[in-house]
Order: structure tokens, then C-alpha cells, then sequence
């Protein structure tokens, strides 16, 4: 299948570019090799992680960067498309630039914005920006989590989301993020994913460590993909919202969707997409506020039921277990 994928350039709407720099002859990547880079670093295999939290770190700081030099990607140009076309790529890279890197530095913002260019143009990936960002949006893993994480059904914070529509826009009008260059992938730098050192890591920026596929596949002169509009309403392509249900059967109610709020944090394990949507864990996000009166709240609870504890005499039955 993924070497099907590979295969399945297609032709697209003439887009406005910036010349192709000059490189040497390319060597194709052996279709079996492809396919394996494929398959490691997407599925199920996306969300497979070395370590997380301060181990992870140290992997990722132990991990070279690349010696090769960064070229960066030729400019990619919408602003003369079909208005439609236009409309649906600008609020599919926002998302993705807003519940991704949101808060990150503007340069981390215009690297995701990249990546999710980068993605489209490369053979291994659809050929619409929407069909980028919500790849895997049906399968059991999204390649960008906040997809499946049901950040998407929560009105997003003004201020950041005007700044990401304008990272977007930007983007969609030729503006290159340079110091990202071919990069196809990255990850939060608080966790090691397994695939990582399959590809070569190329700069930091931020939270994130950004990757290009290795070789001569990883270069830009490997972006043949041609765009071919979008052919899909980005509403159509959110995974529905499911109620969360505990593992003692409980559901979890589903919180006001009309509050806004800034994107929640990523998951501990986050890779850039590695939800599992099959195990019903999808949807119930709480407010930053909610978990802060929550914290206090079992707090308080456990502070009065000690002072309780330590004010009863045992009964028999706490003396025994406590022997």
C-alpha cells in the first residue's frame, strides 16, 4: 500500500514557484526501503516511543543533527487558485499551525506551516493540504493528534488563531520557512519516538525537533507531488465526537464545546499524530480552568479526610491491615 502511495503522483493546478535550485543527479529510493520508512512512521507505529518526559530529552540531546546543509523548499503560491480551493487550505493549515504550535515561537508556528507544505509536495502524502492535516482522521492513528484529540470541537482563542491564520496565509502565499528545510516530520522534545533516528534530524525549534526523510528522498529536489485543490470540506473530514467512557463503564460528559480556550497540551507520548481513535479514549479535554478547580478540589478533600483520619480512633480492621 505505501508503495502505491509513493507511486501515486497526480496531476494539479499550475501553482506559482520559485526556481528550482540546481543539484546533482538523484538516486531513486529503493521501493522496499520506502515502503519501510512509510510504515515506521505512520499507523500505529507513529504513536511507539522510546521514552518520554526527562529521558526523552536526553535521547533527543544525544541525537546528532544532520551535517548536510538545510535548502529550503521552493515557495508554494495559492493566491491565484480557485477561491474555494483557497478558503479550505487556509483553515485546514490554521488549525494545524493554531492546535499544534499555537504558543510556539513564530518561527516554530511557520515550521509546522511548513511540514504540512513540505508533506504535500512530497510522493508519500496526499496531494491537498486538508488531506495532509487530516490524514488518518478515519484510521486508528491521525498524523496530527489534535485531529482525533477533540481540540477541534472547542472554539479556539481569538488572538492565537488570528496570529495563526496569518503564519498560514503567509505560507499559502510563497513565504518559506528556511530554517526548517525539507523537513517531512517532527516531535515534541519531550518524548523519543522509535522512528526518529530512521531520519535525520535537521534543527530545533521551540518544543519541536523537525526531521527529513534520509537521502536523496529527503531532499527538495524529491517534492514532485502536484497539488490538486481540495477536493474535500474540512468539516467532512473531522472524525466524529464520541463521548469518552471510563474503563469502569462511566462516561465522561462532554465538555461545552462553545468555550474558547487555548489548545490544550499535547499528550506526554505526543509525535505529532498518535491517537488512537479504536479504543473510545477520544474527546473529553478538560479546560485548563476545570483542572485547575479540580486539583484544588481533591486537594482539599484529601487535606480534610487526613485530618479525620488522624483525629478517629482505628478500628480493628485498620489496625490489622496497617500490621
Amino acid at each position: 500500500m505505501a508503495i502505491a502511495v509513493l507511486g501515486g503522483l497526480v496531476g494539479g493546478a499550475g501553482l506559482r514557484v520559485g526556481p528550482v535550485e540546481a543539484t546533482s543527479p538523484i538516486s531513486l529510493i529503493a521501493p522496499g526501503k520506502a515502503a519501510q520508512l512509510v510504515a515506521a512512521t505512520s499507523g500505529e507505529h507513529l504513536a511507539a516511543a522510546r521514552a518520554v518526559g526527562a529521558e526523552a530529552q536526553l535521547i533527543n540531546a544525544s541525537m546528532p543533527f544532520s551535517t548536510a546543509p538545510i535548502t529550503a523548499a521552493r515557495p508554494f503560491d495559492l493566491s491565484g487558485s480557485d477561491p474555494l480551493d483557497h478558503r479550505r487550505a487556509l483553515l485546514c493549515l490554521t488549525q494545524a499551525v493554531y492546535y499544534e504550535a499555537g504558543f510556539e515561537p513564530l518561527s516554530g508556528r511557520r515550521a509546522v506551516a511548513q511540514v504540512v507544505l513540505n508533506r504535500m509536495r512530497h510522493p508519500a502524502f496526499p496531494k491537498s493540504v486538508c488531506g495532509v492535516v487530516y490524514q488518518g482522521a478515519r484510521a486508528p492513528v491521525c498524523q496530527f493528534s489534535f485531529v482525533c484529540d477533540g481540540s477541534l470541537y472547542r472554539r479556539p482563542a481569538l488572538a492565537a488563531w488570528k496570529q495563526a491564520e496569518t503564519v498560514a496565509a503567509a505560507a499559502l502565499g510563497g513565504y518559506v520557512e528556511q530554517s526548517v528545510g525539507a523537513a517531512t516530520h517532527y516531535h515534541a522534545n519531550y518524548v523519543a519516538p522509535y522512528w526518529a533516528p530512521m531520519l535525520a534530524k535537521i534543527s530545533q525549534i521551540g518544543a519541536h525537533i523537525f526531521y527529513r526523510w534520509p537521502g536523496a528522498w529527503g531532499s527538495t529536489a524529491a517534492f514532485t507531488g502536484r497539488y490538486i485543490g481540495e477536493p474535500a470540506d474540512p468539516l467532512s473530514l473531522r472524525p466524529p465526537l464520541r463521548q469518552a467512557v471510563l474503563t469502569d463503564g462511566t462516561a465522561v460528559p462532554i465538555e461545552d464545546a462553545t468555550t474558547a480556550s487555548a489548545p490544550v497540551a499535547r499528550a506526554p507520548n505526543d509525535v505529532g499524530g498518535l491517537l488512537d481513535t479504536t479504543k473510545g479514549w477520544t474527546l473529553n479535554i478538560p479546560m485548563p480552568s476545570d483542572t485547575g478547580s479540580a486539583t484544588r478540589a481533591i486537594a482539599q478533600q484529601q487535606s480534610t479526610t487526613g485530618q479525620l483520619a488522624a483525629t478517629a480512633p482505628a478500628s480493628p480492621a485498620t489496625v490489622l491491615a496497617a500490621r
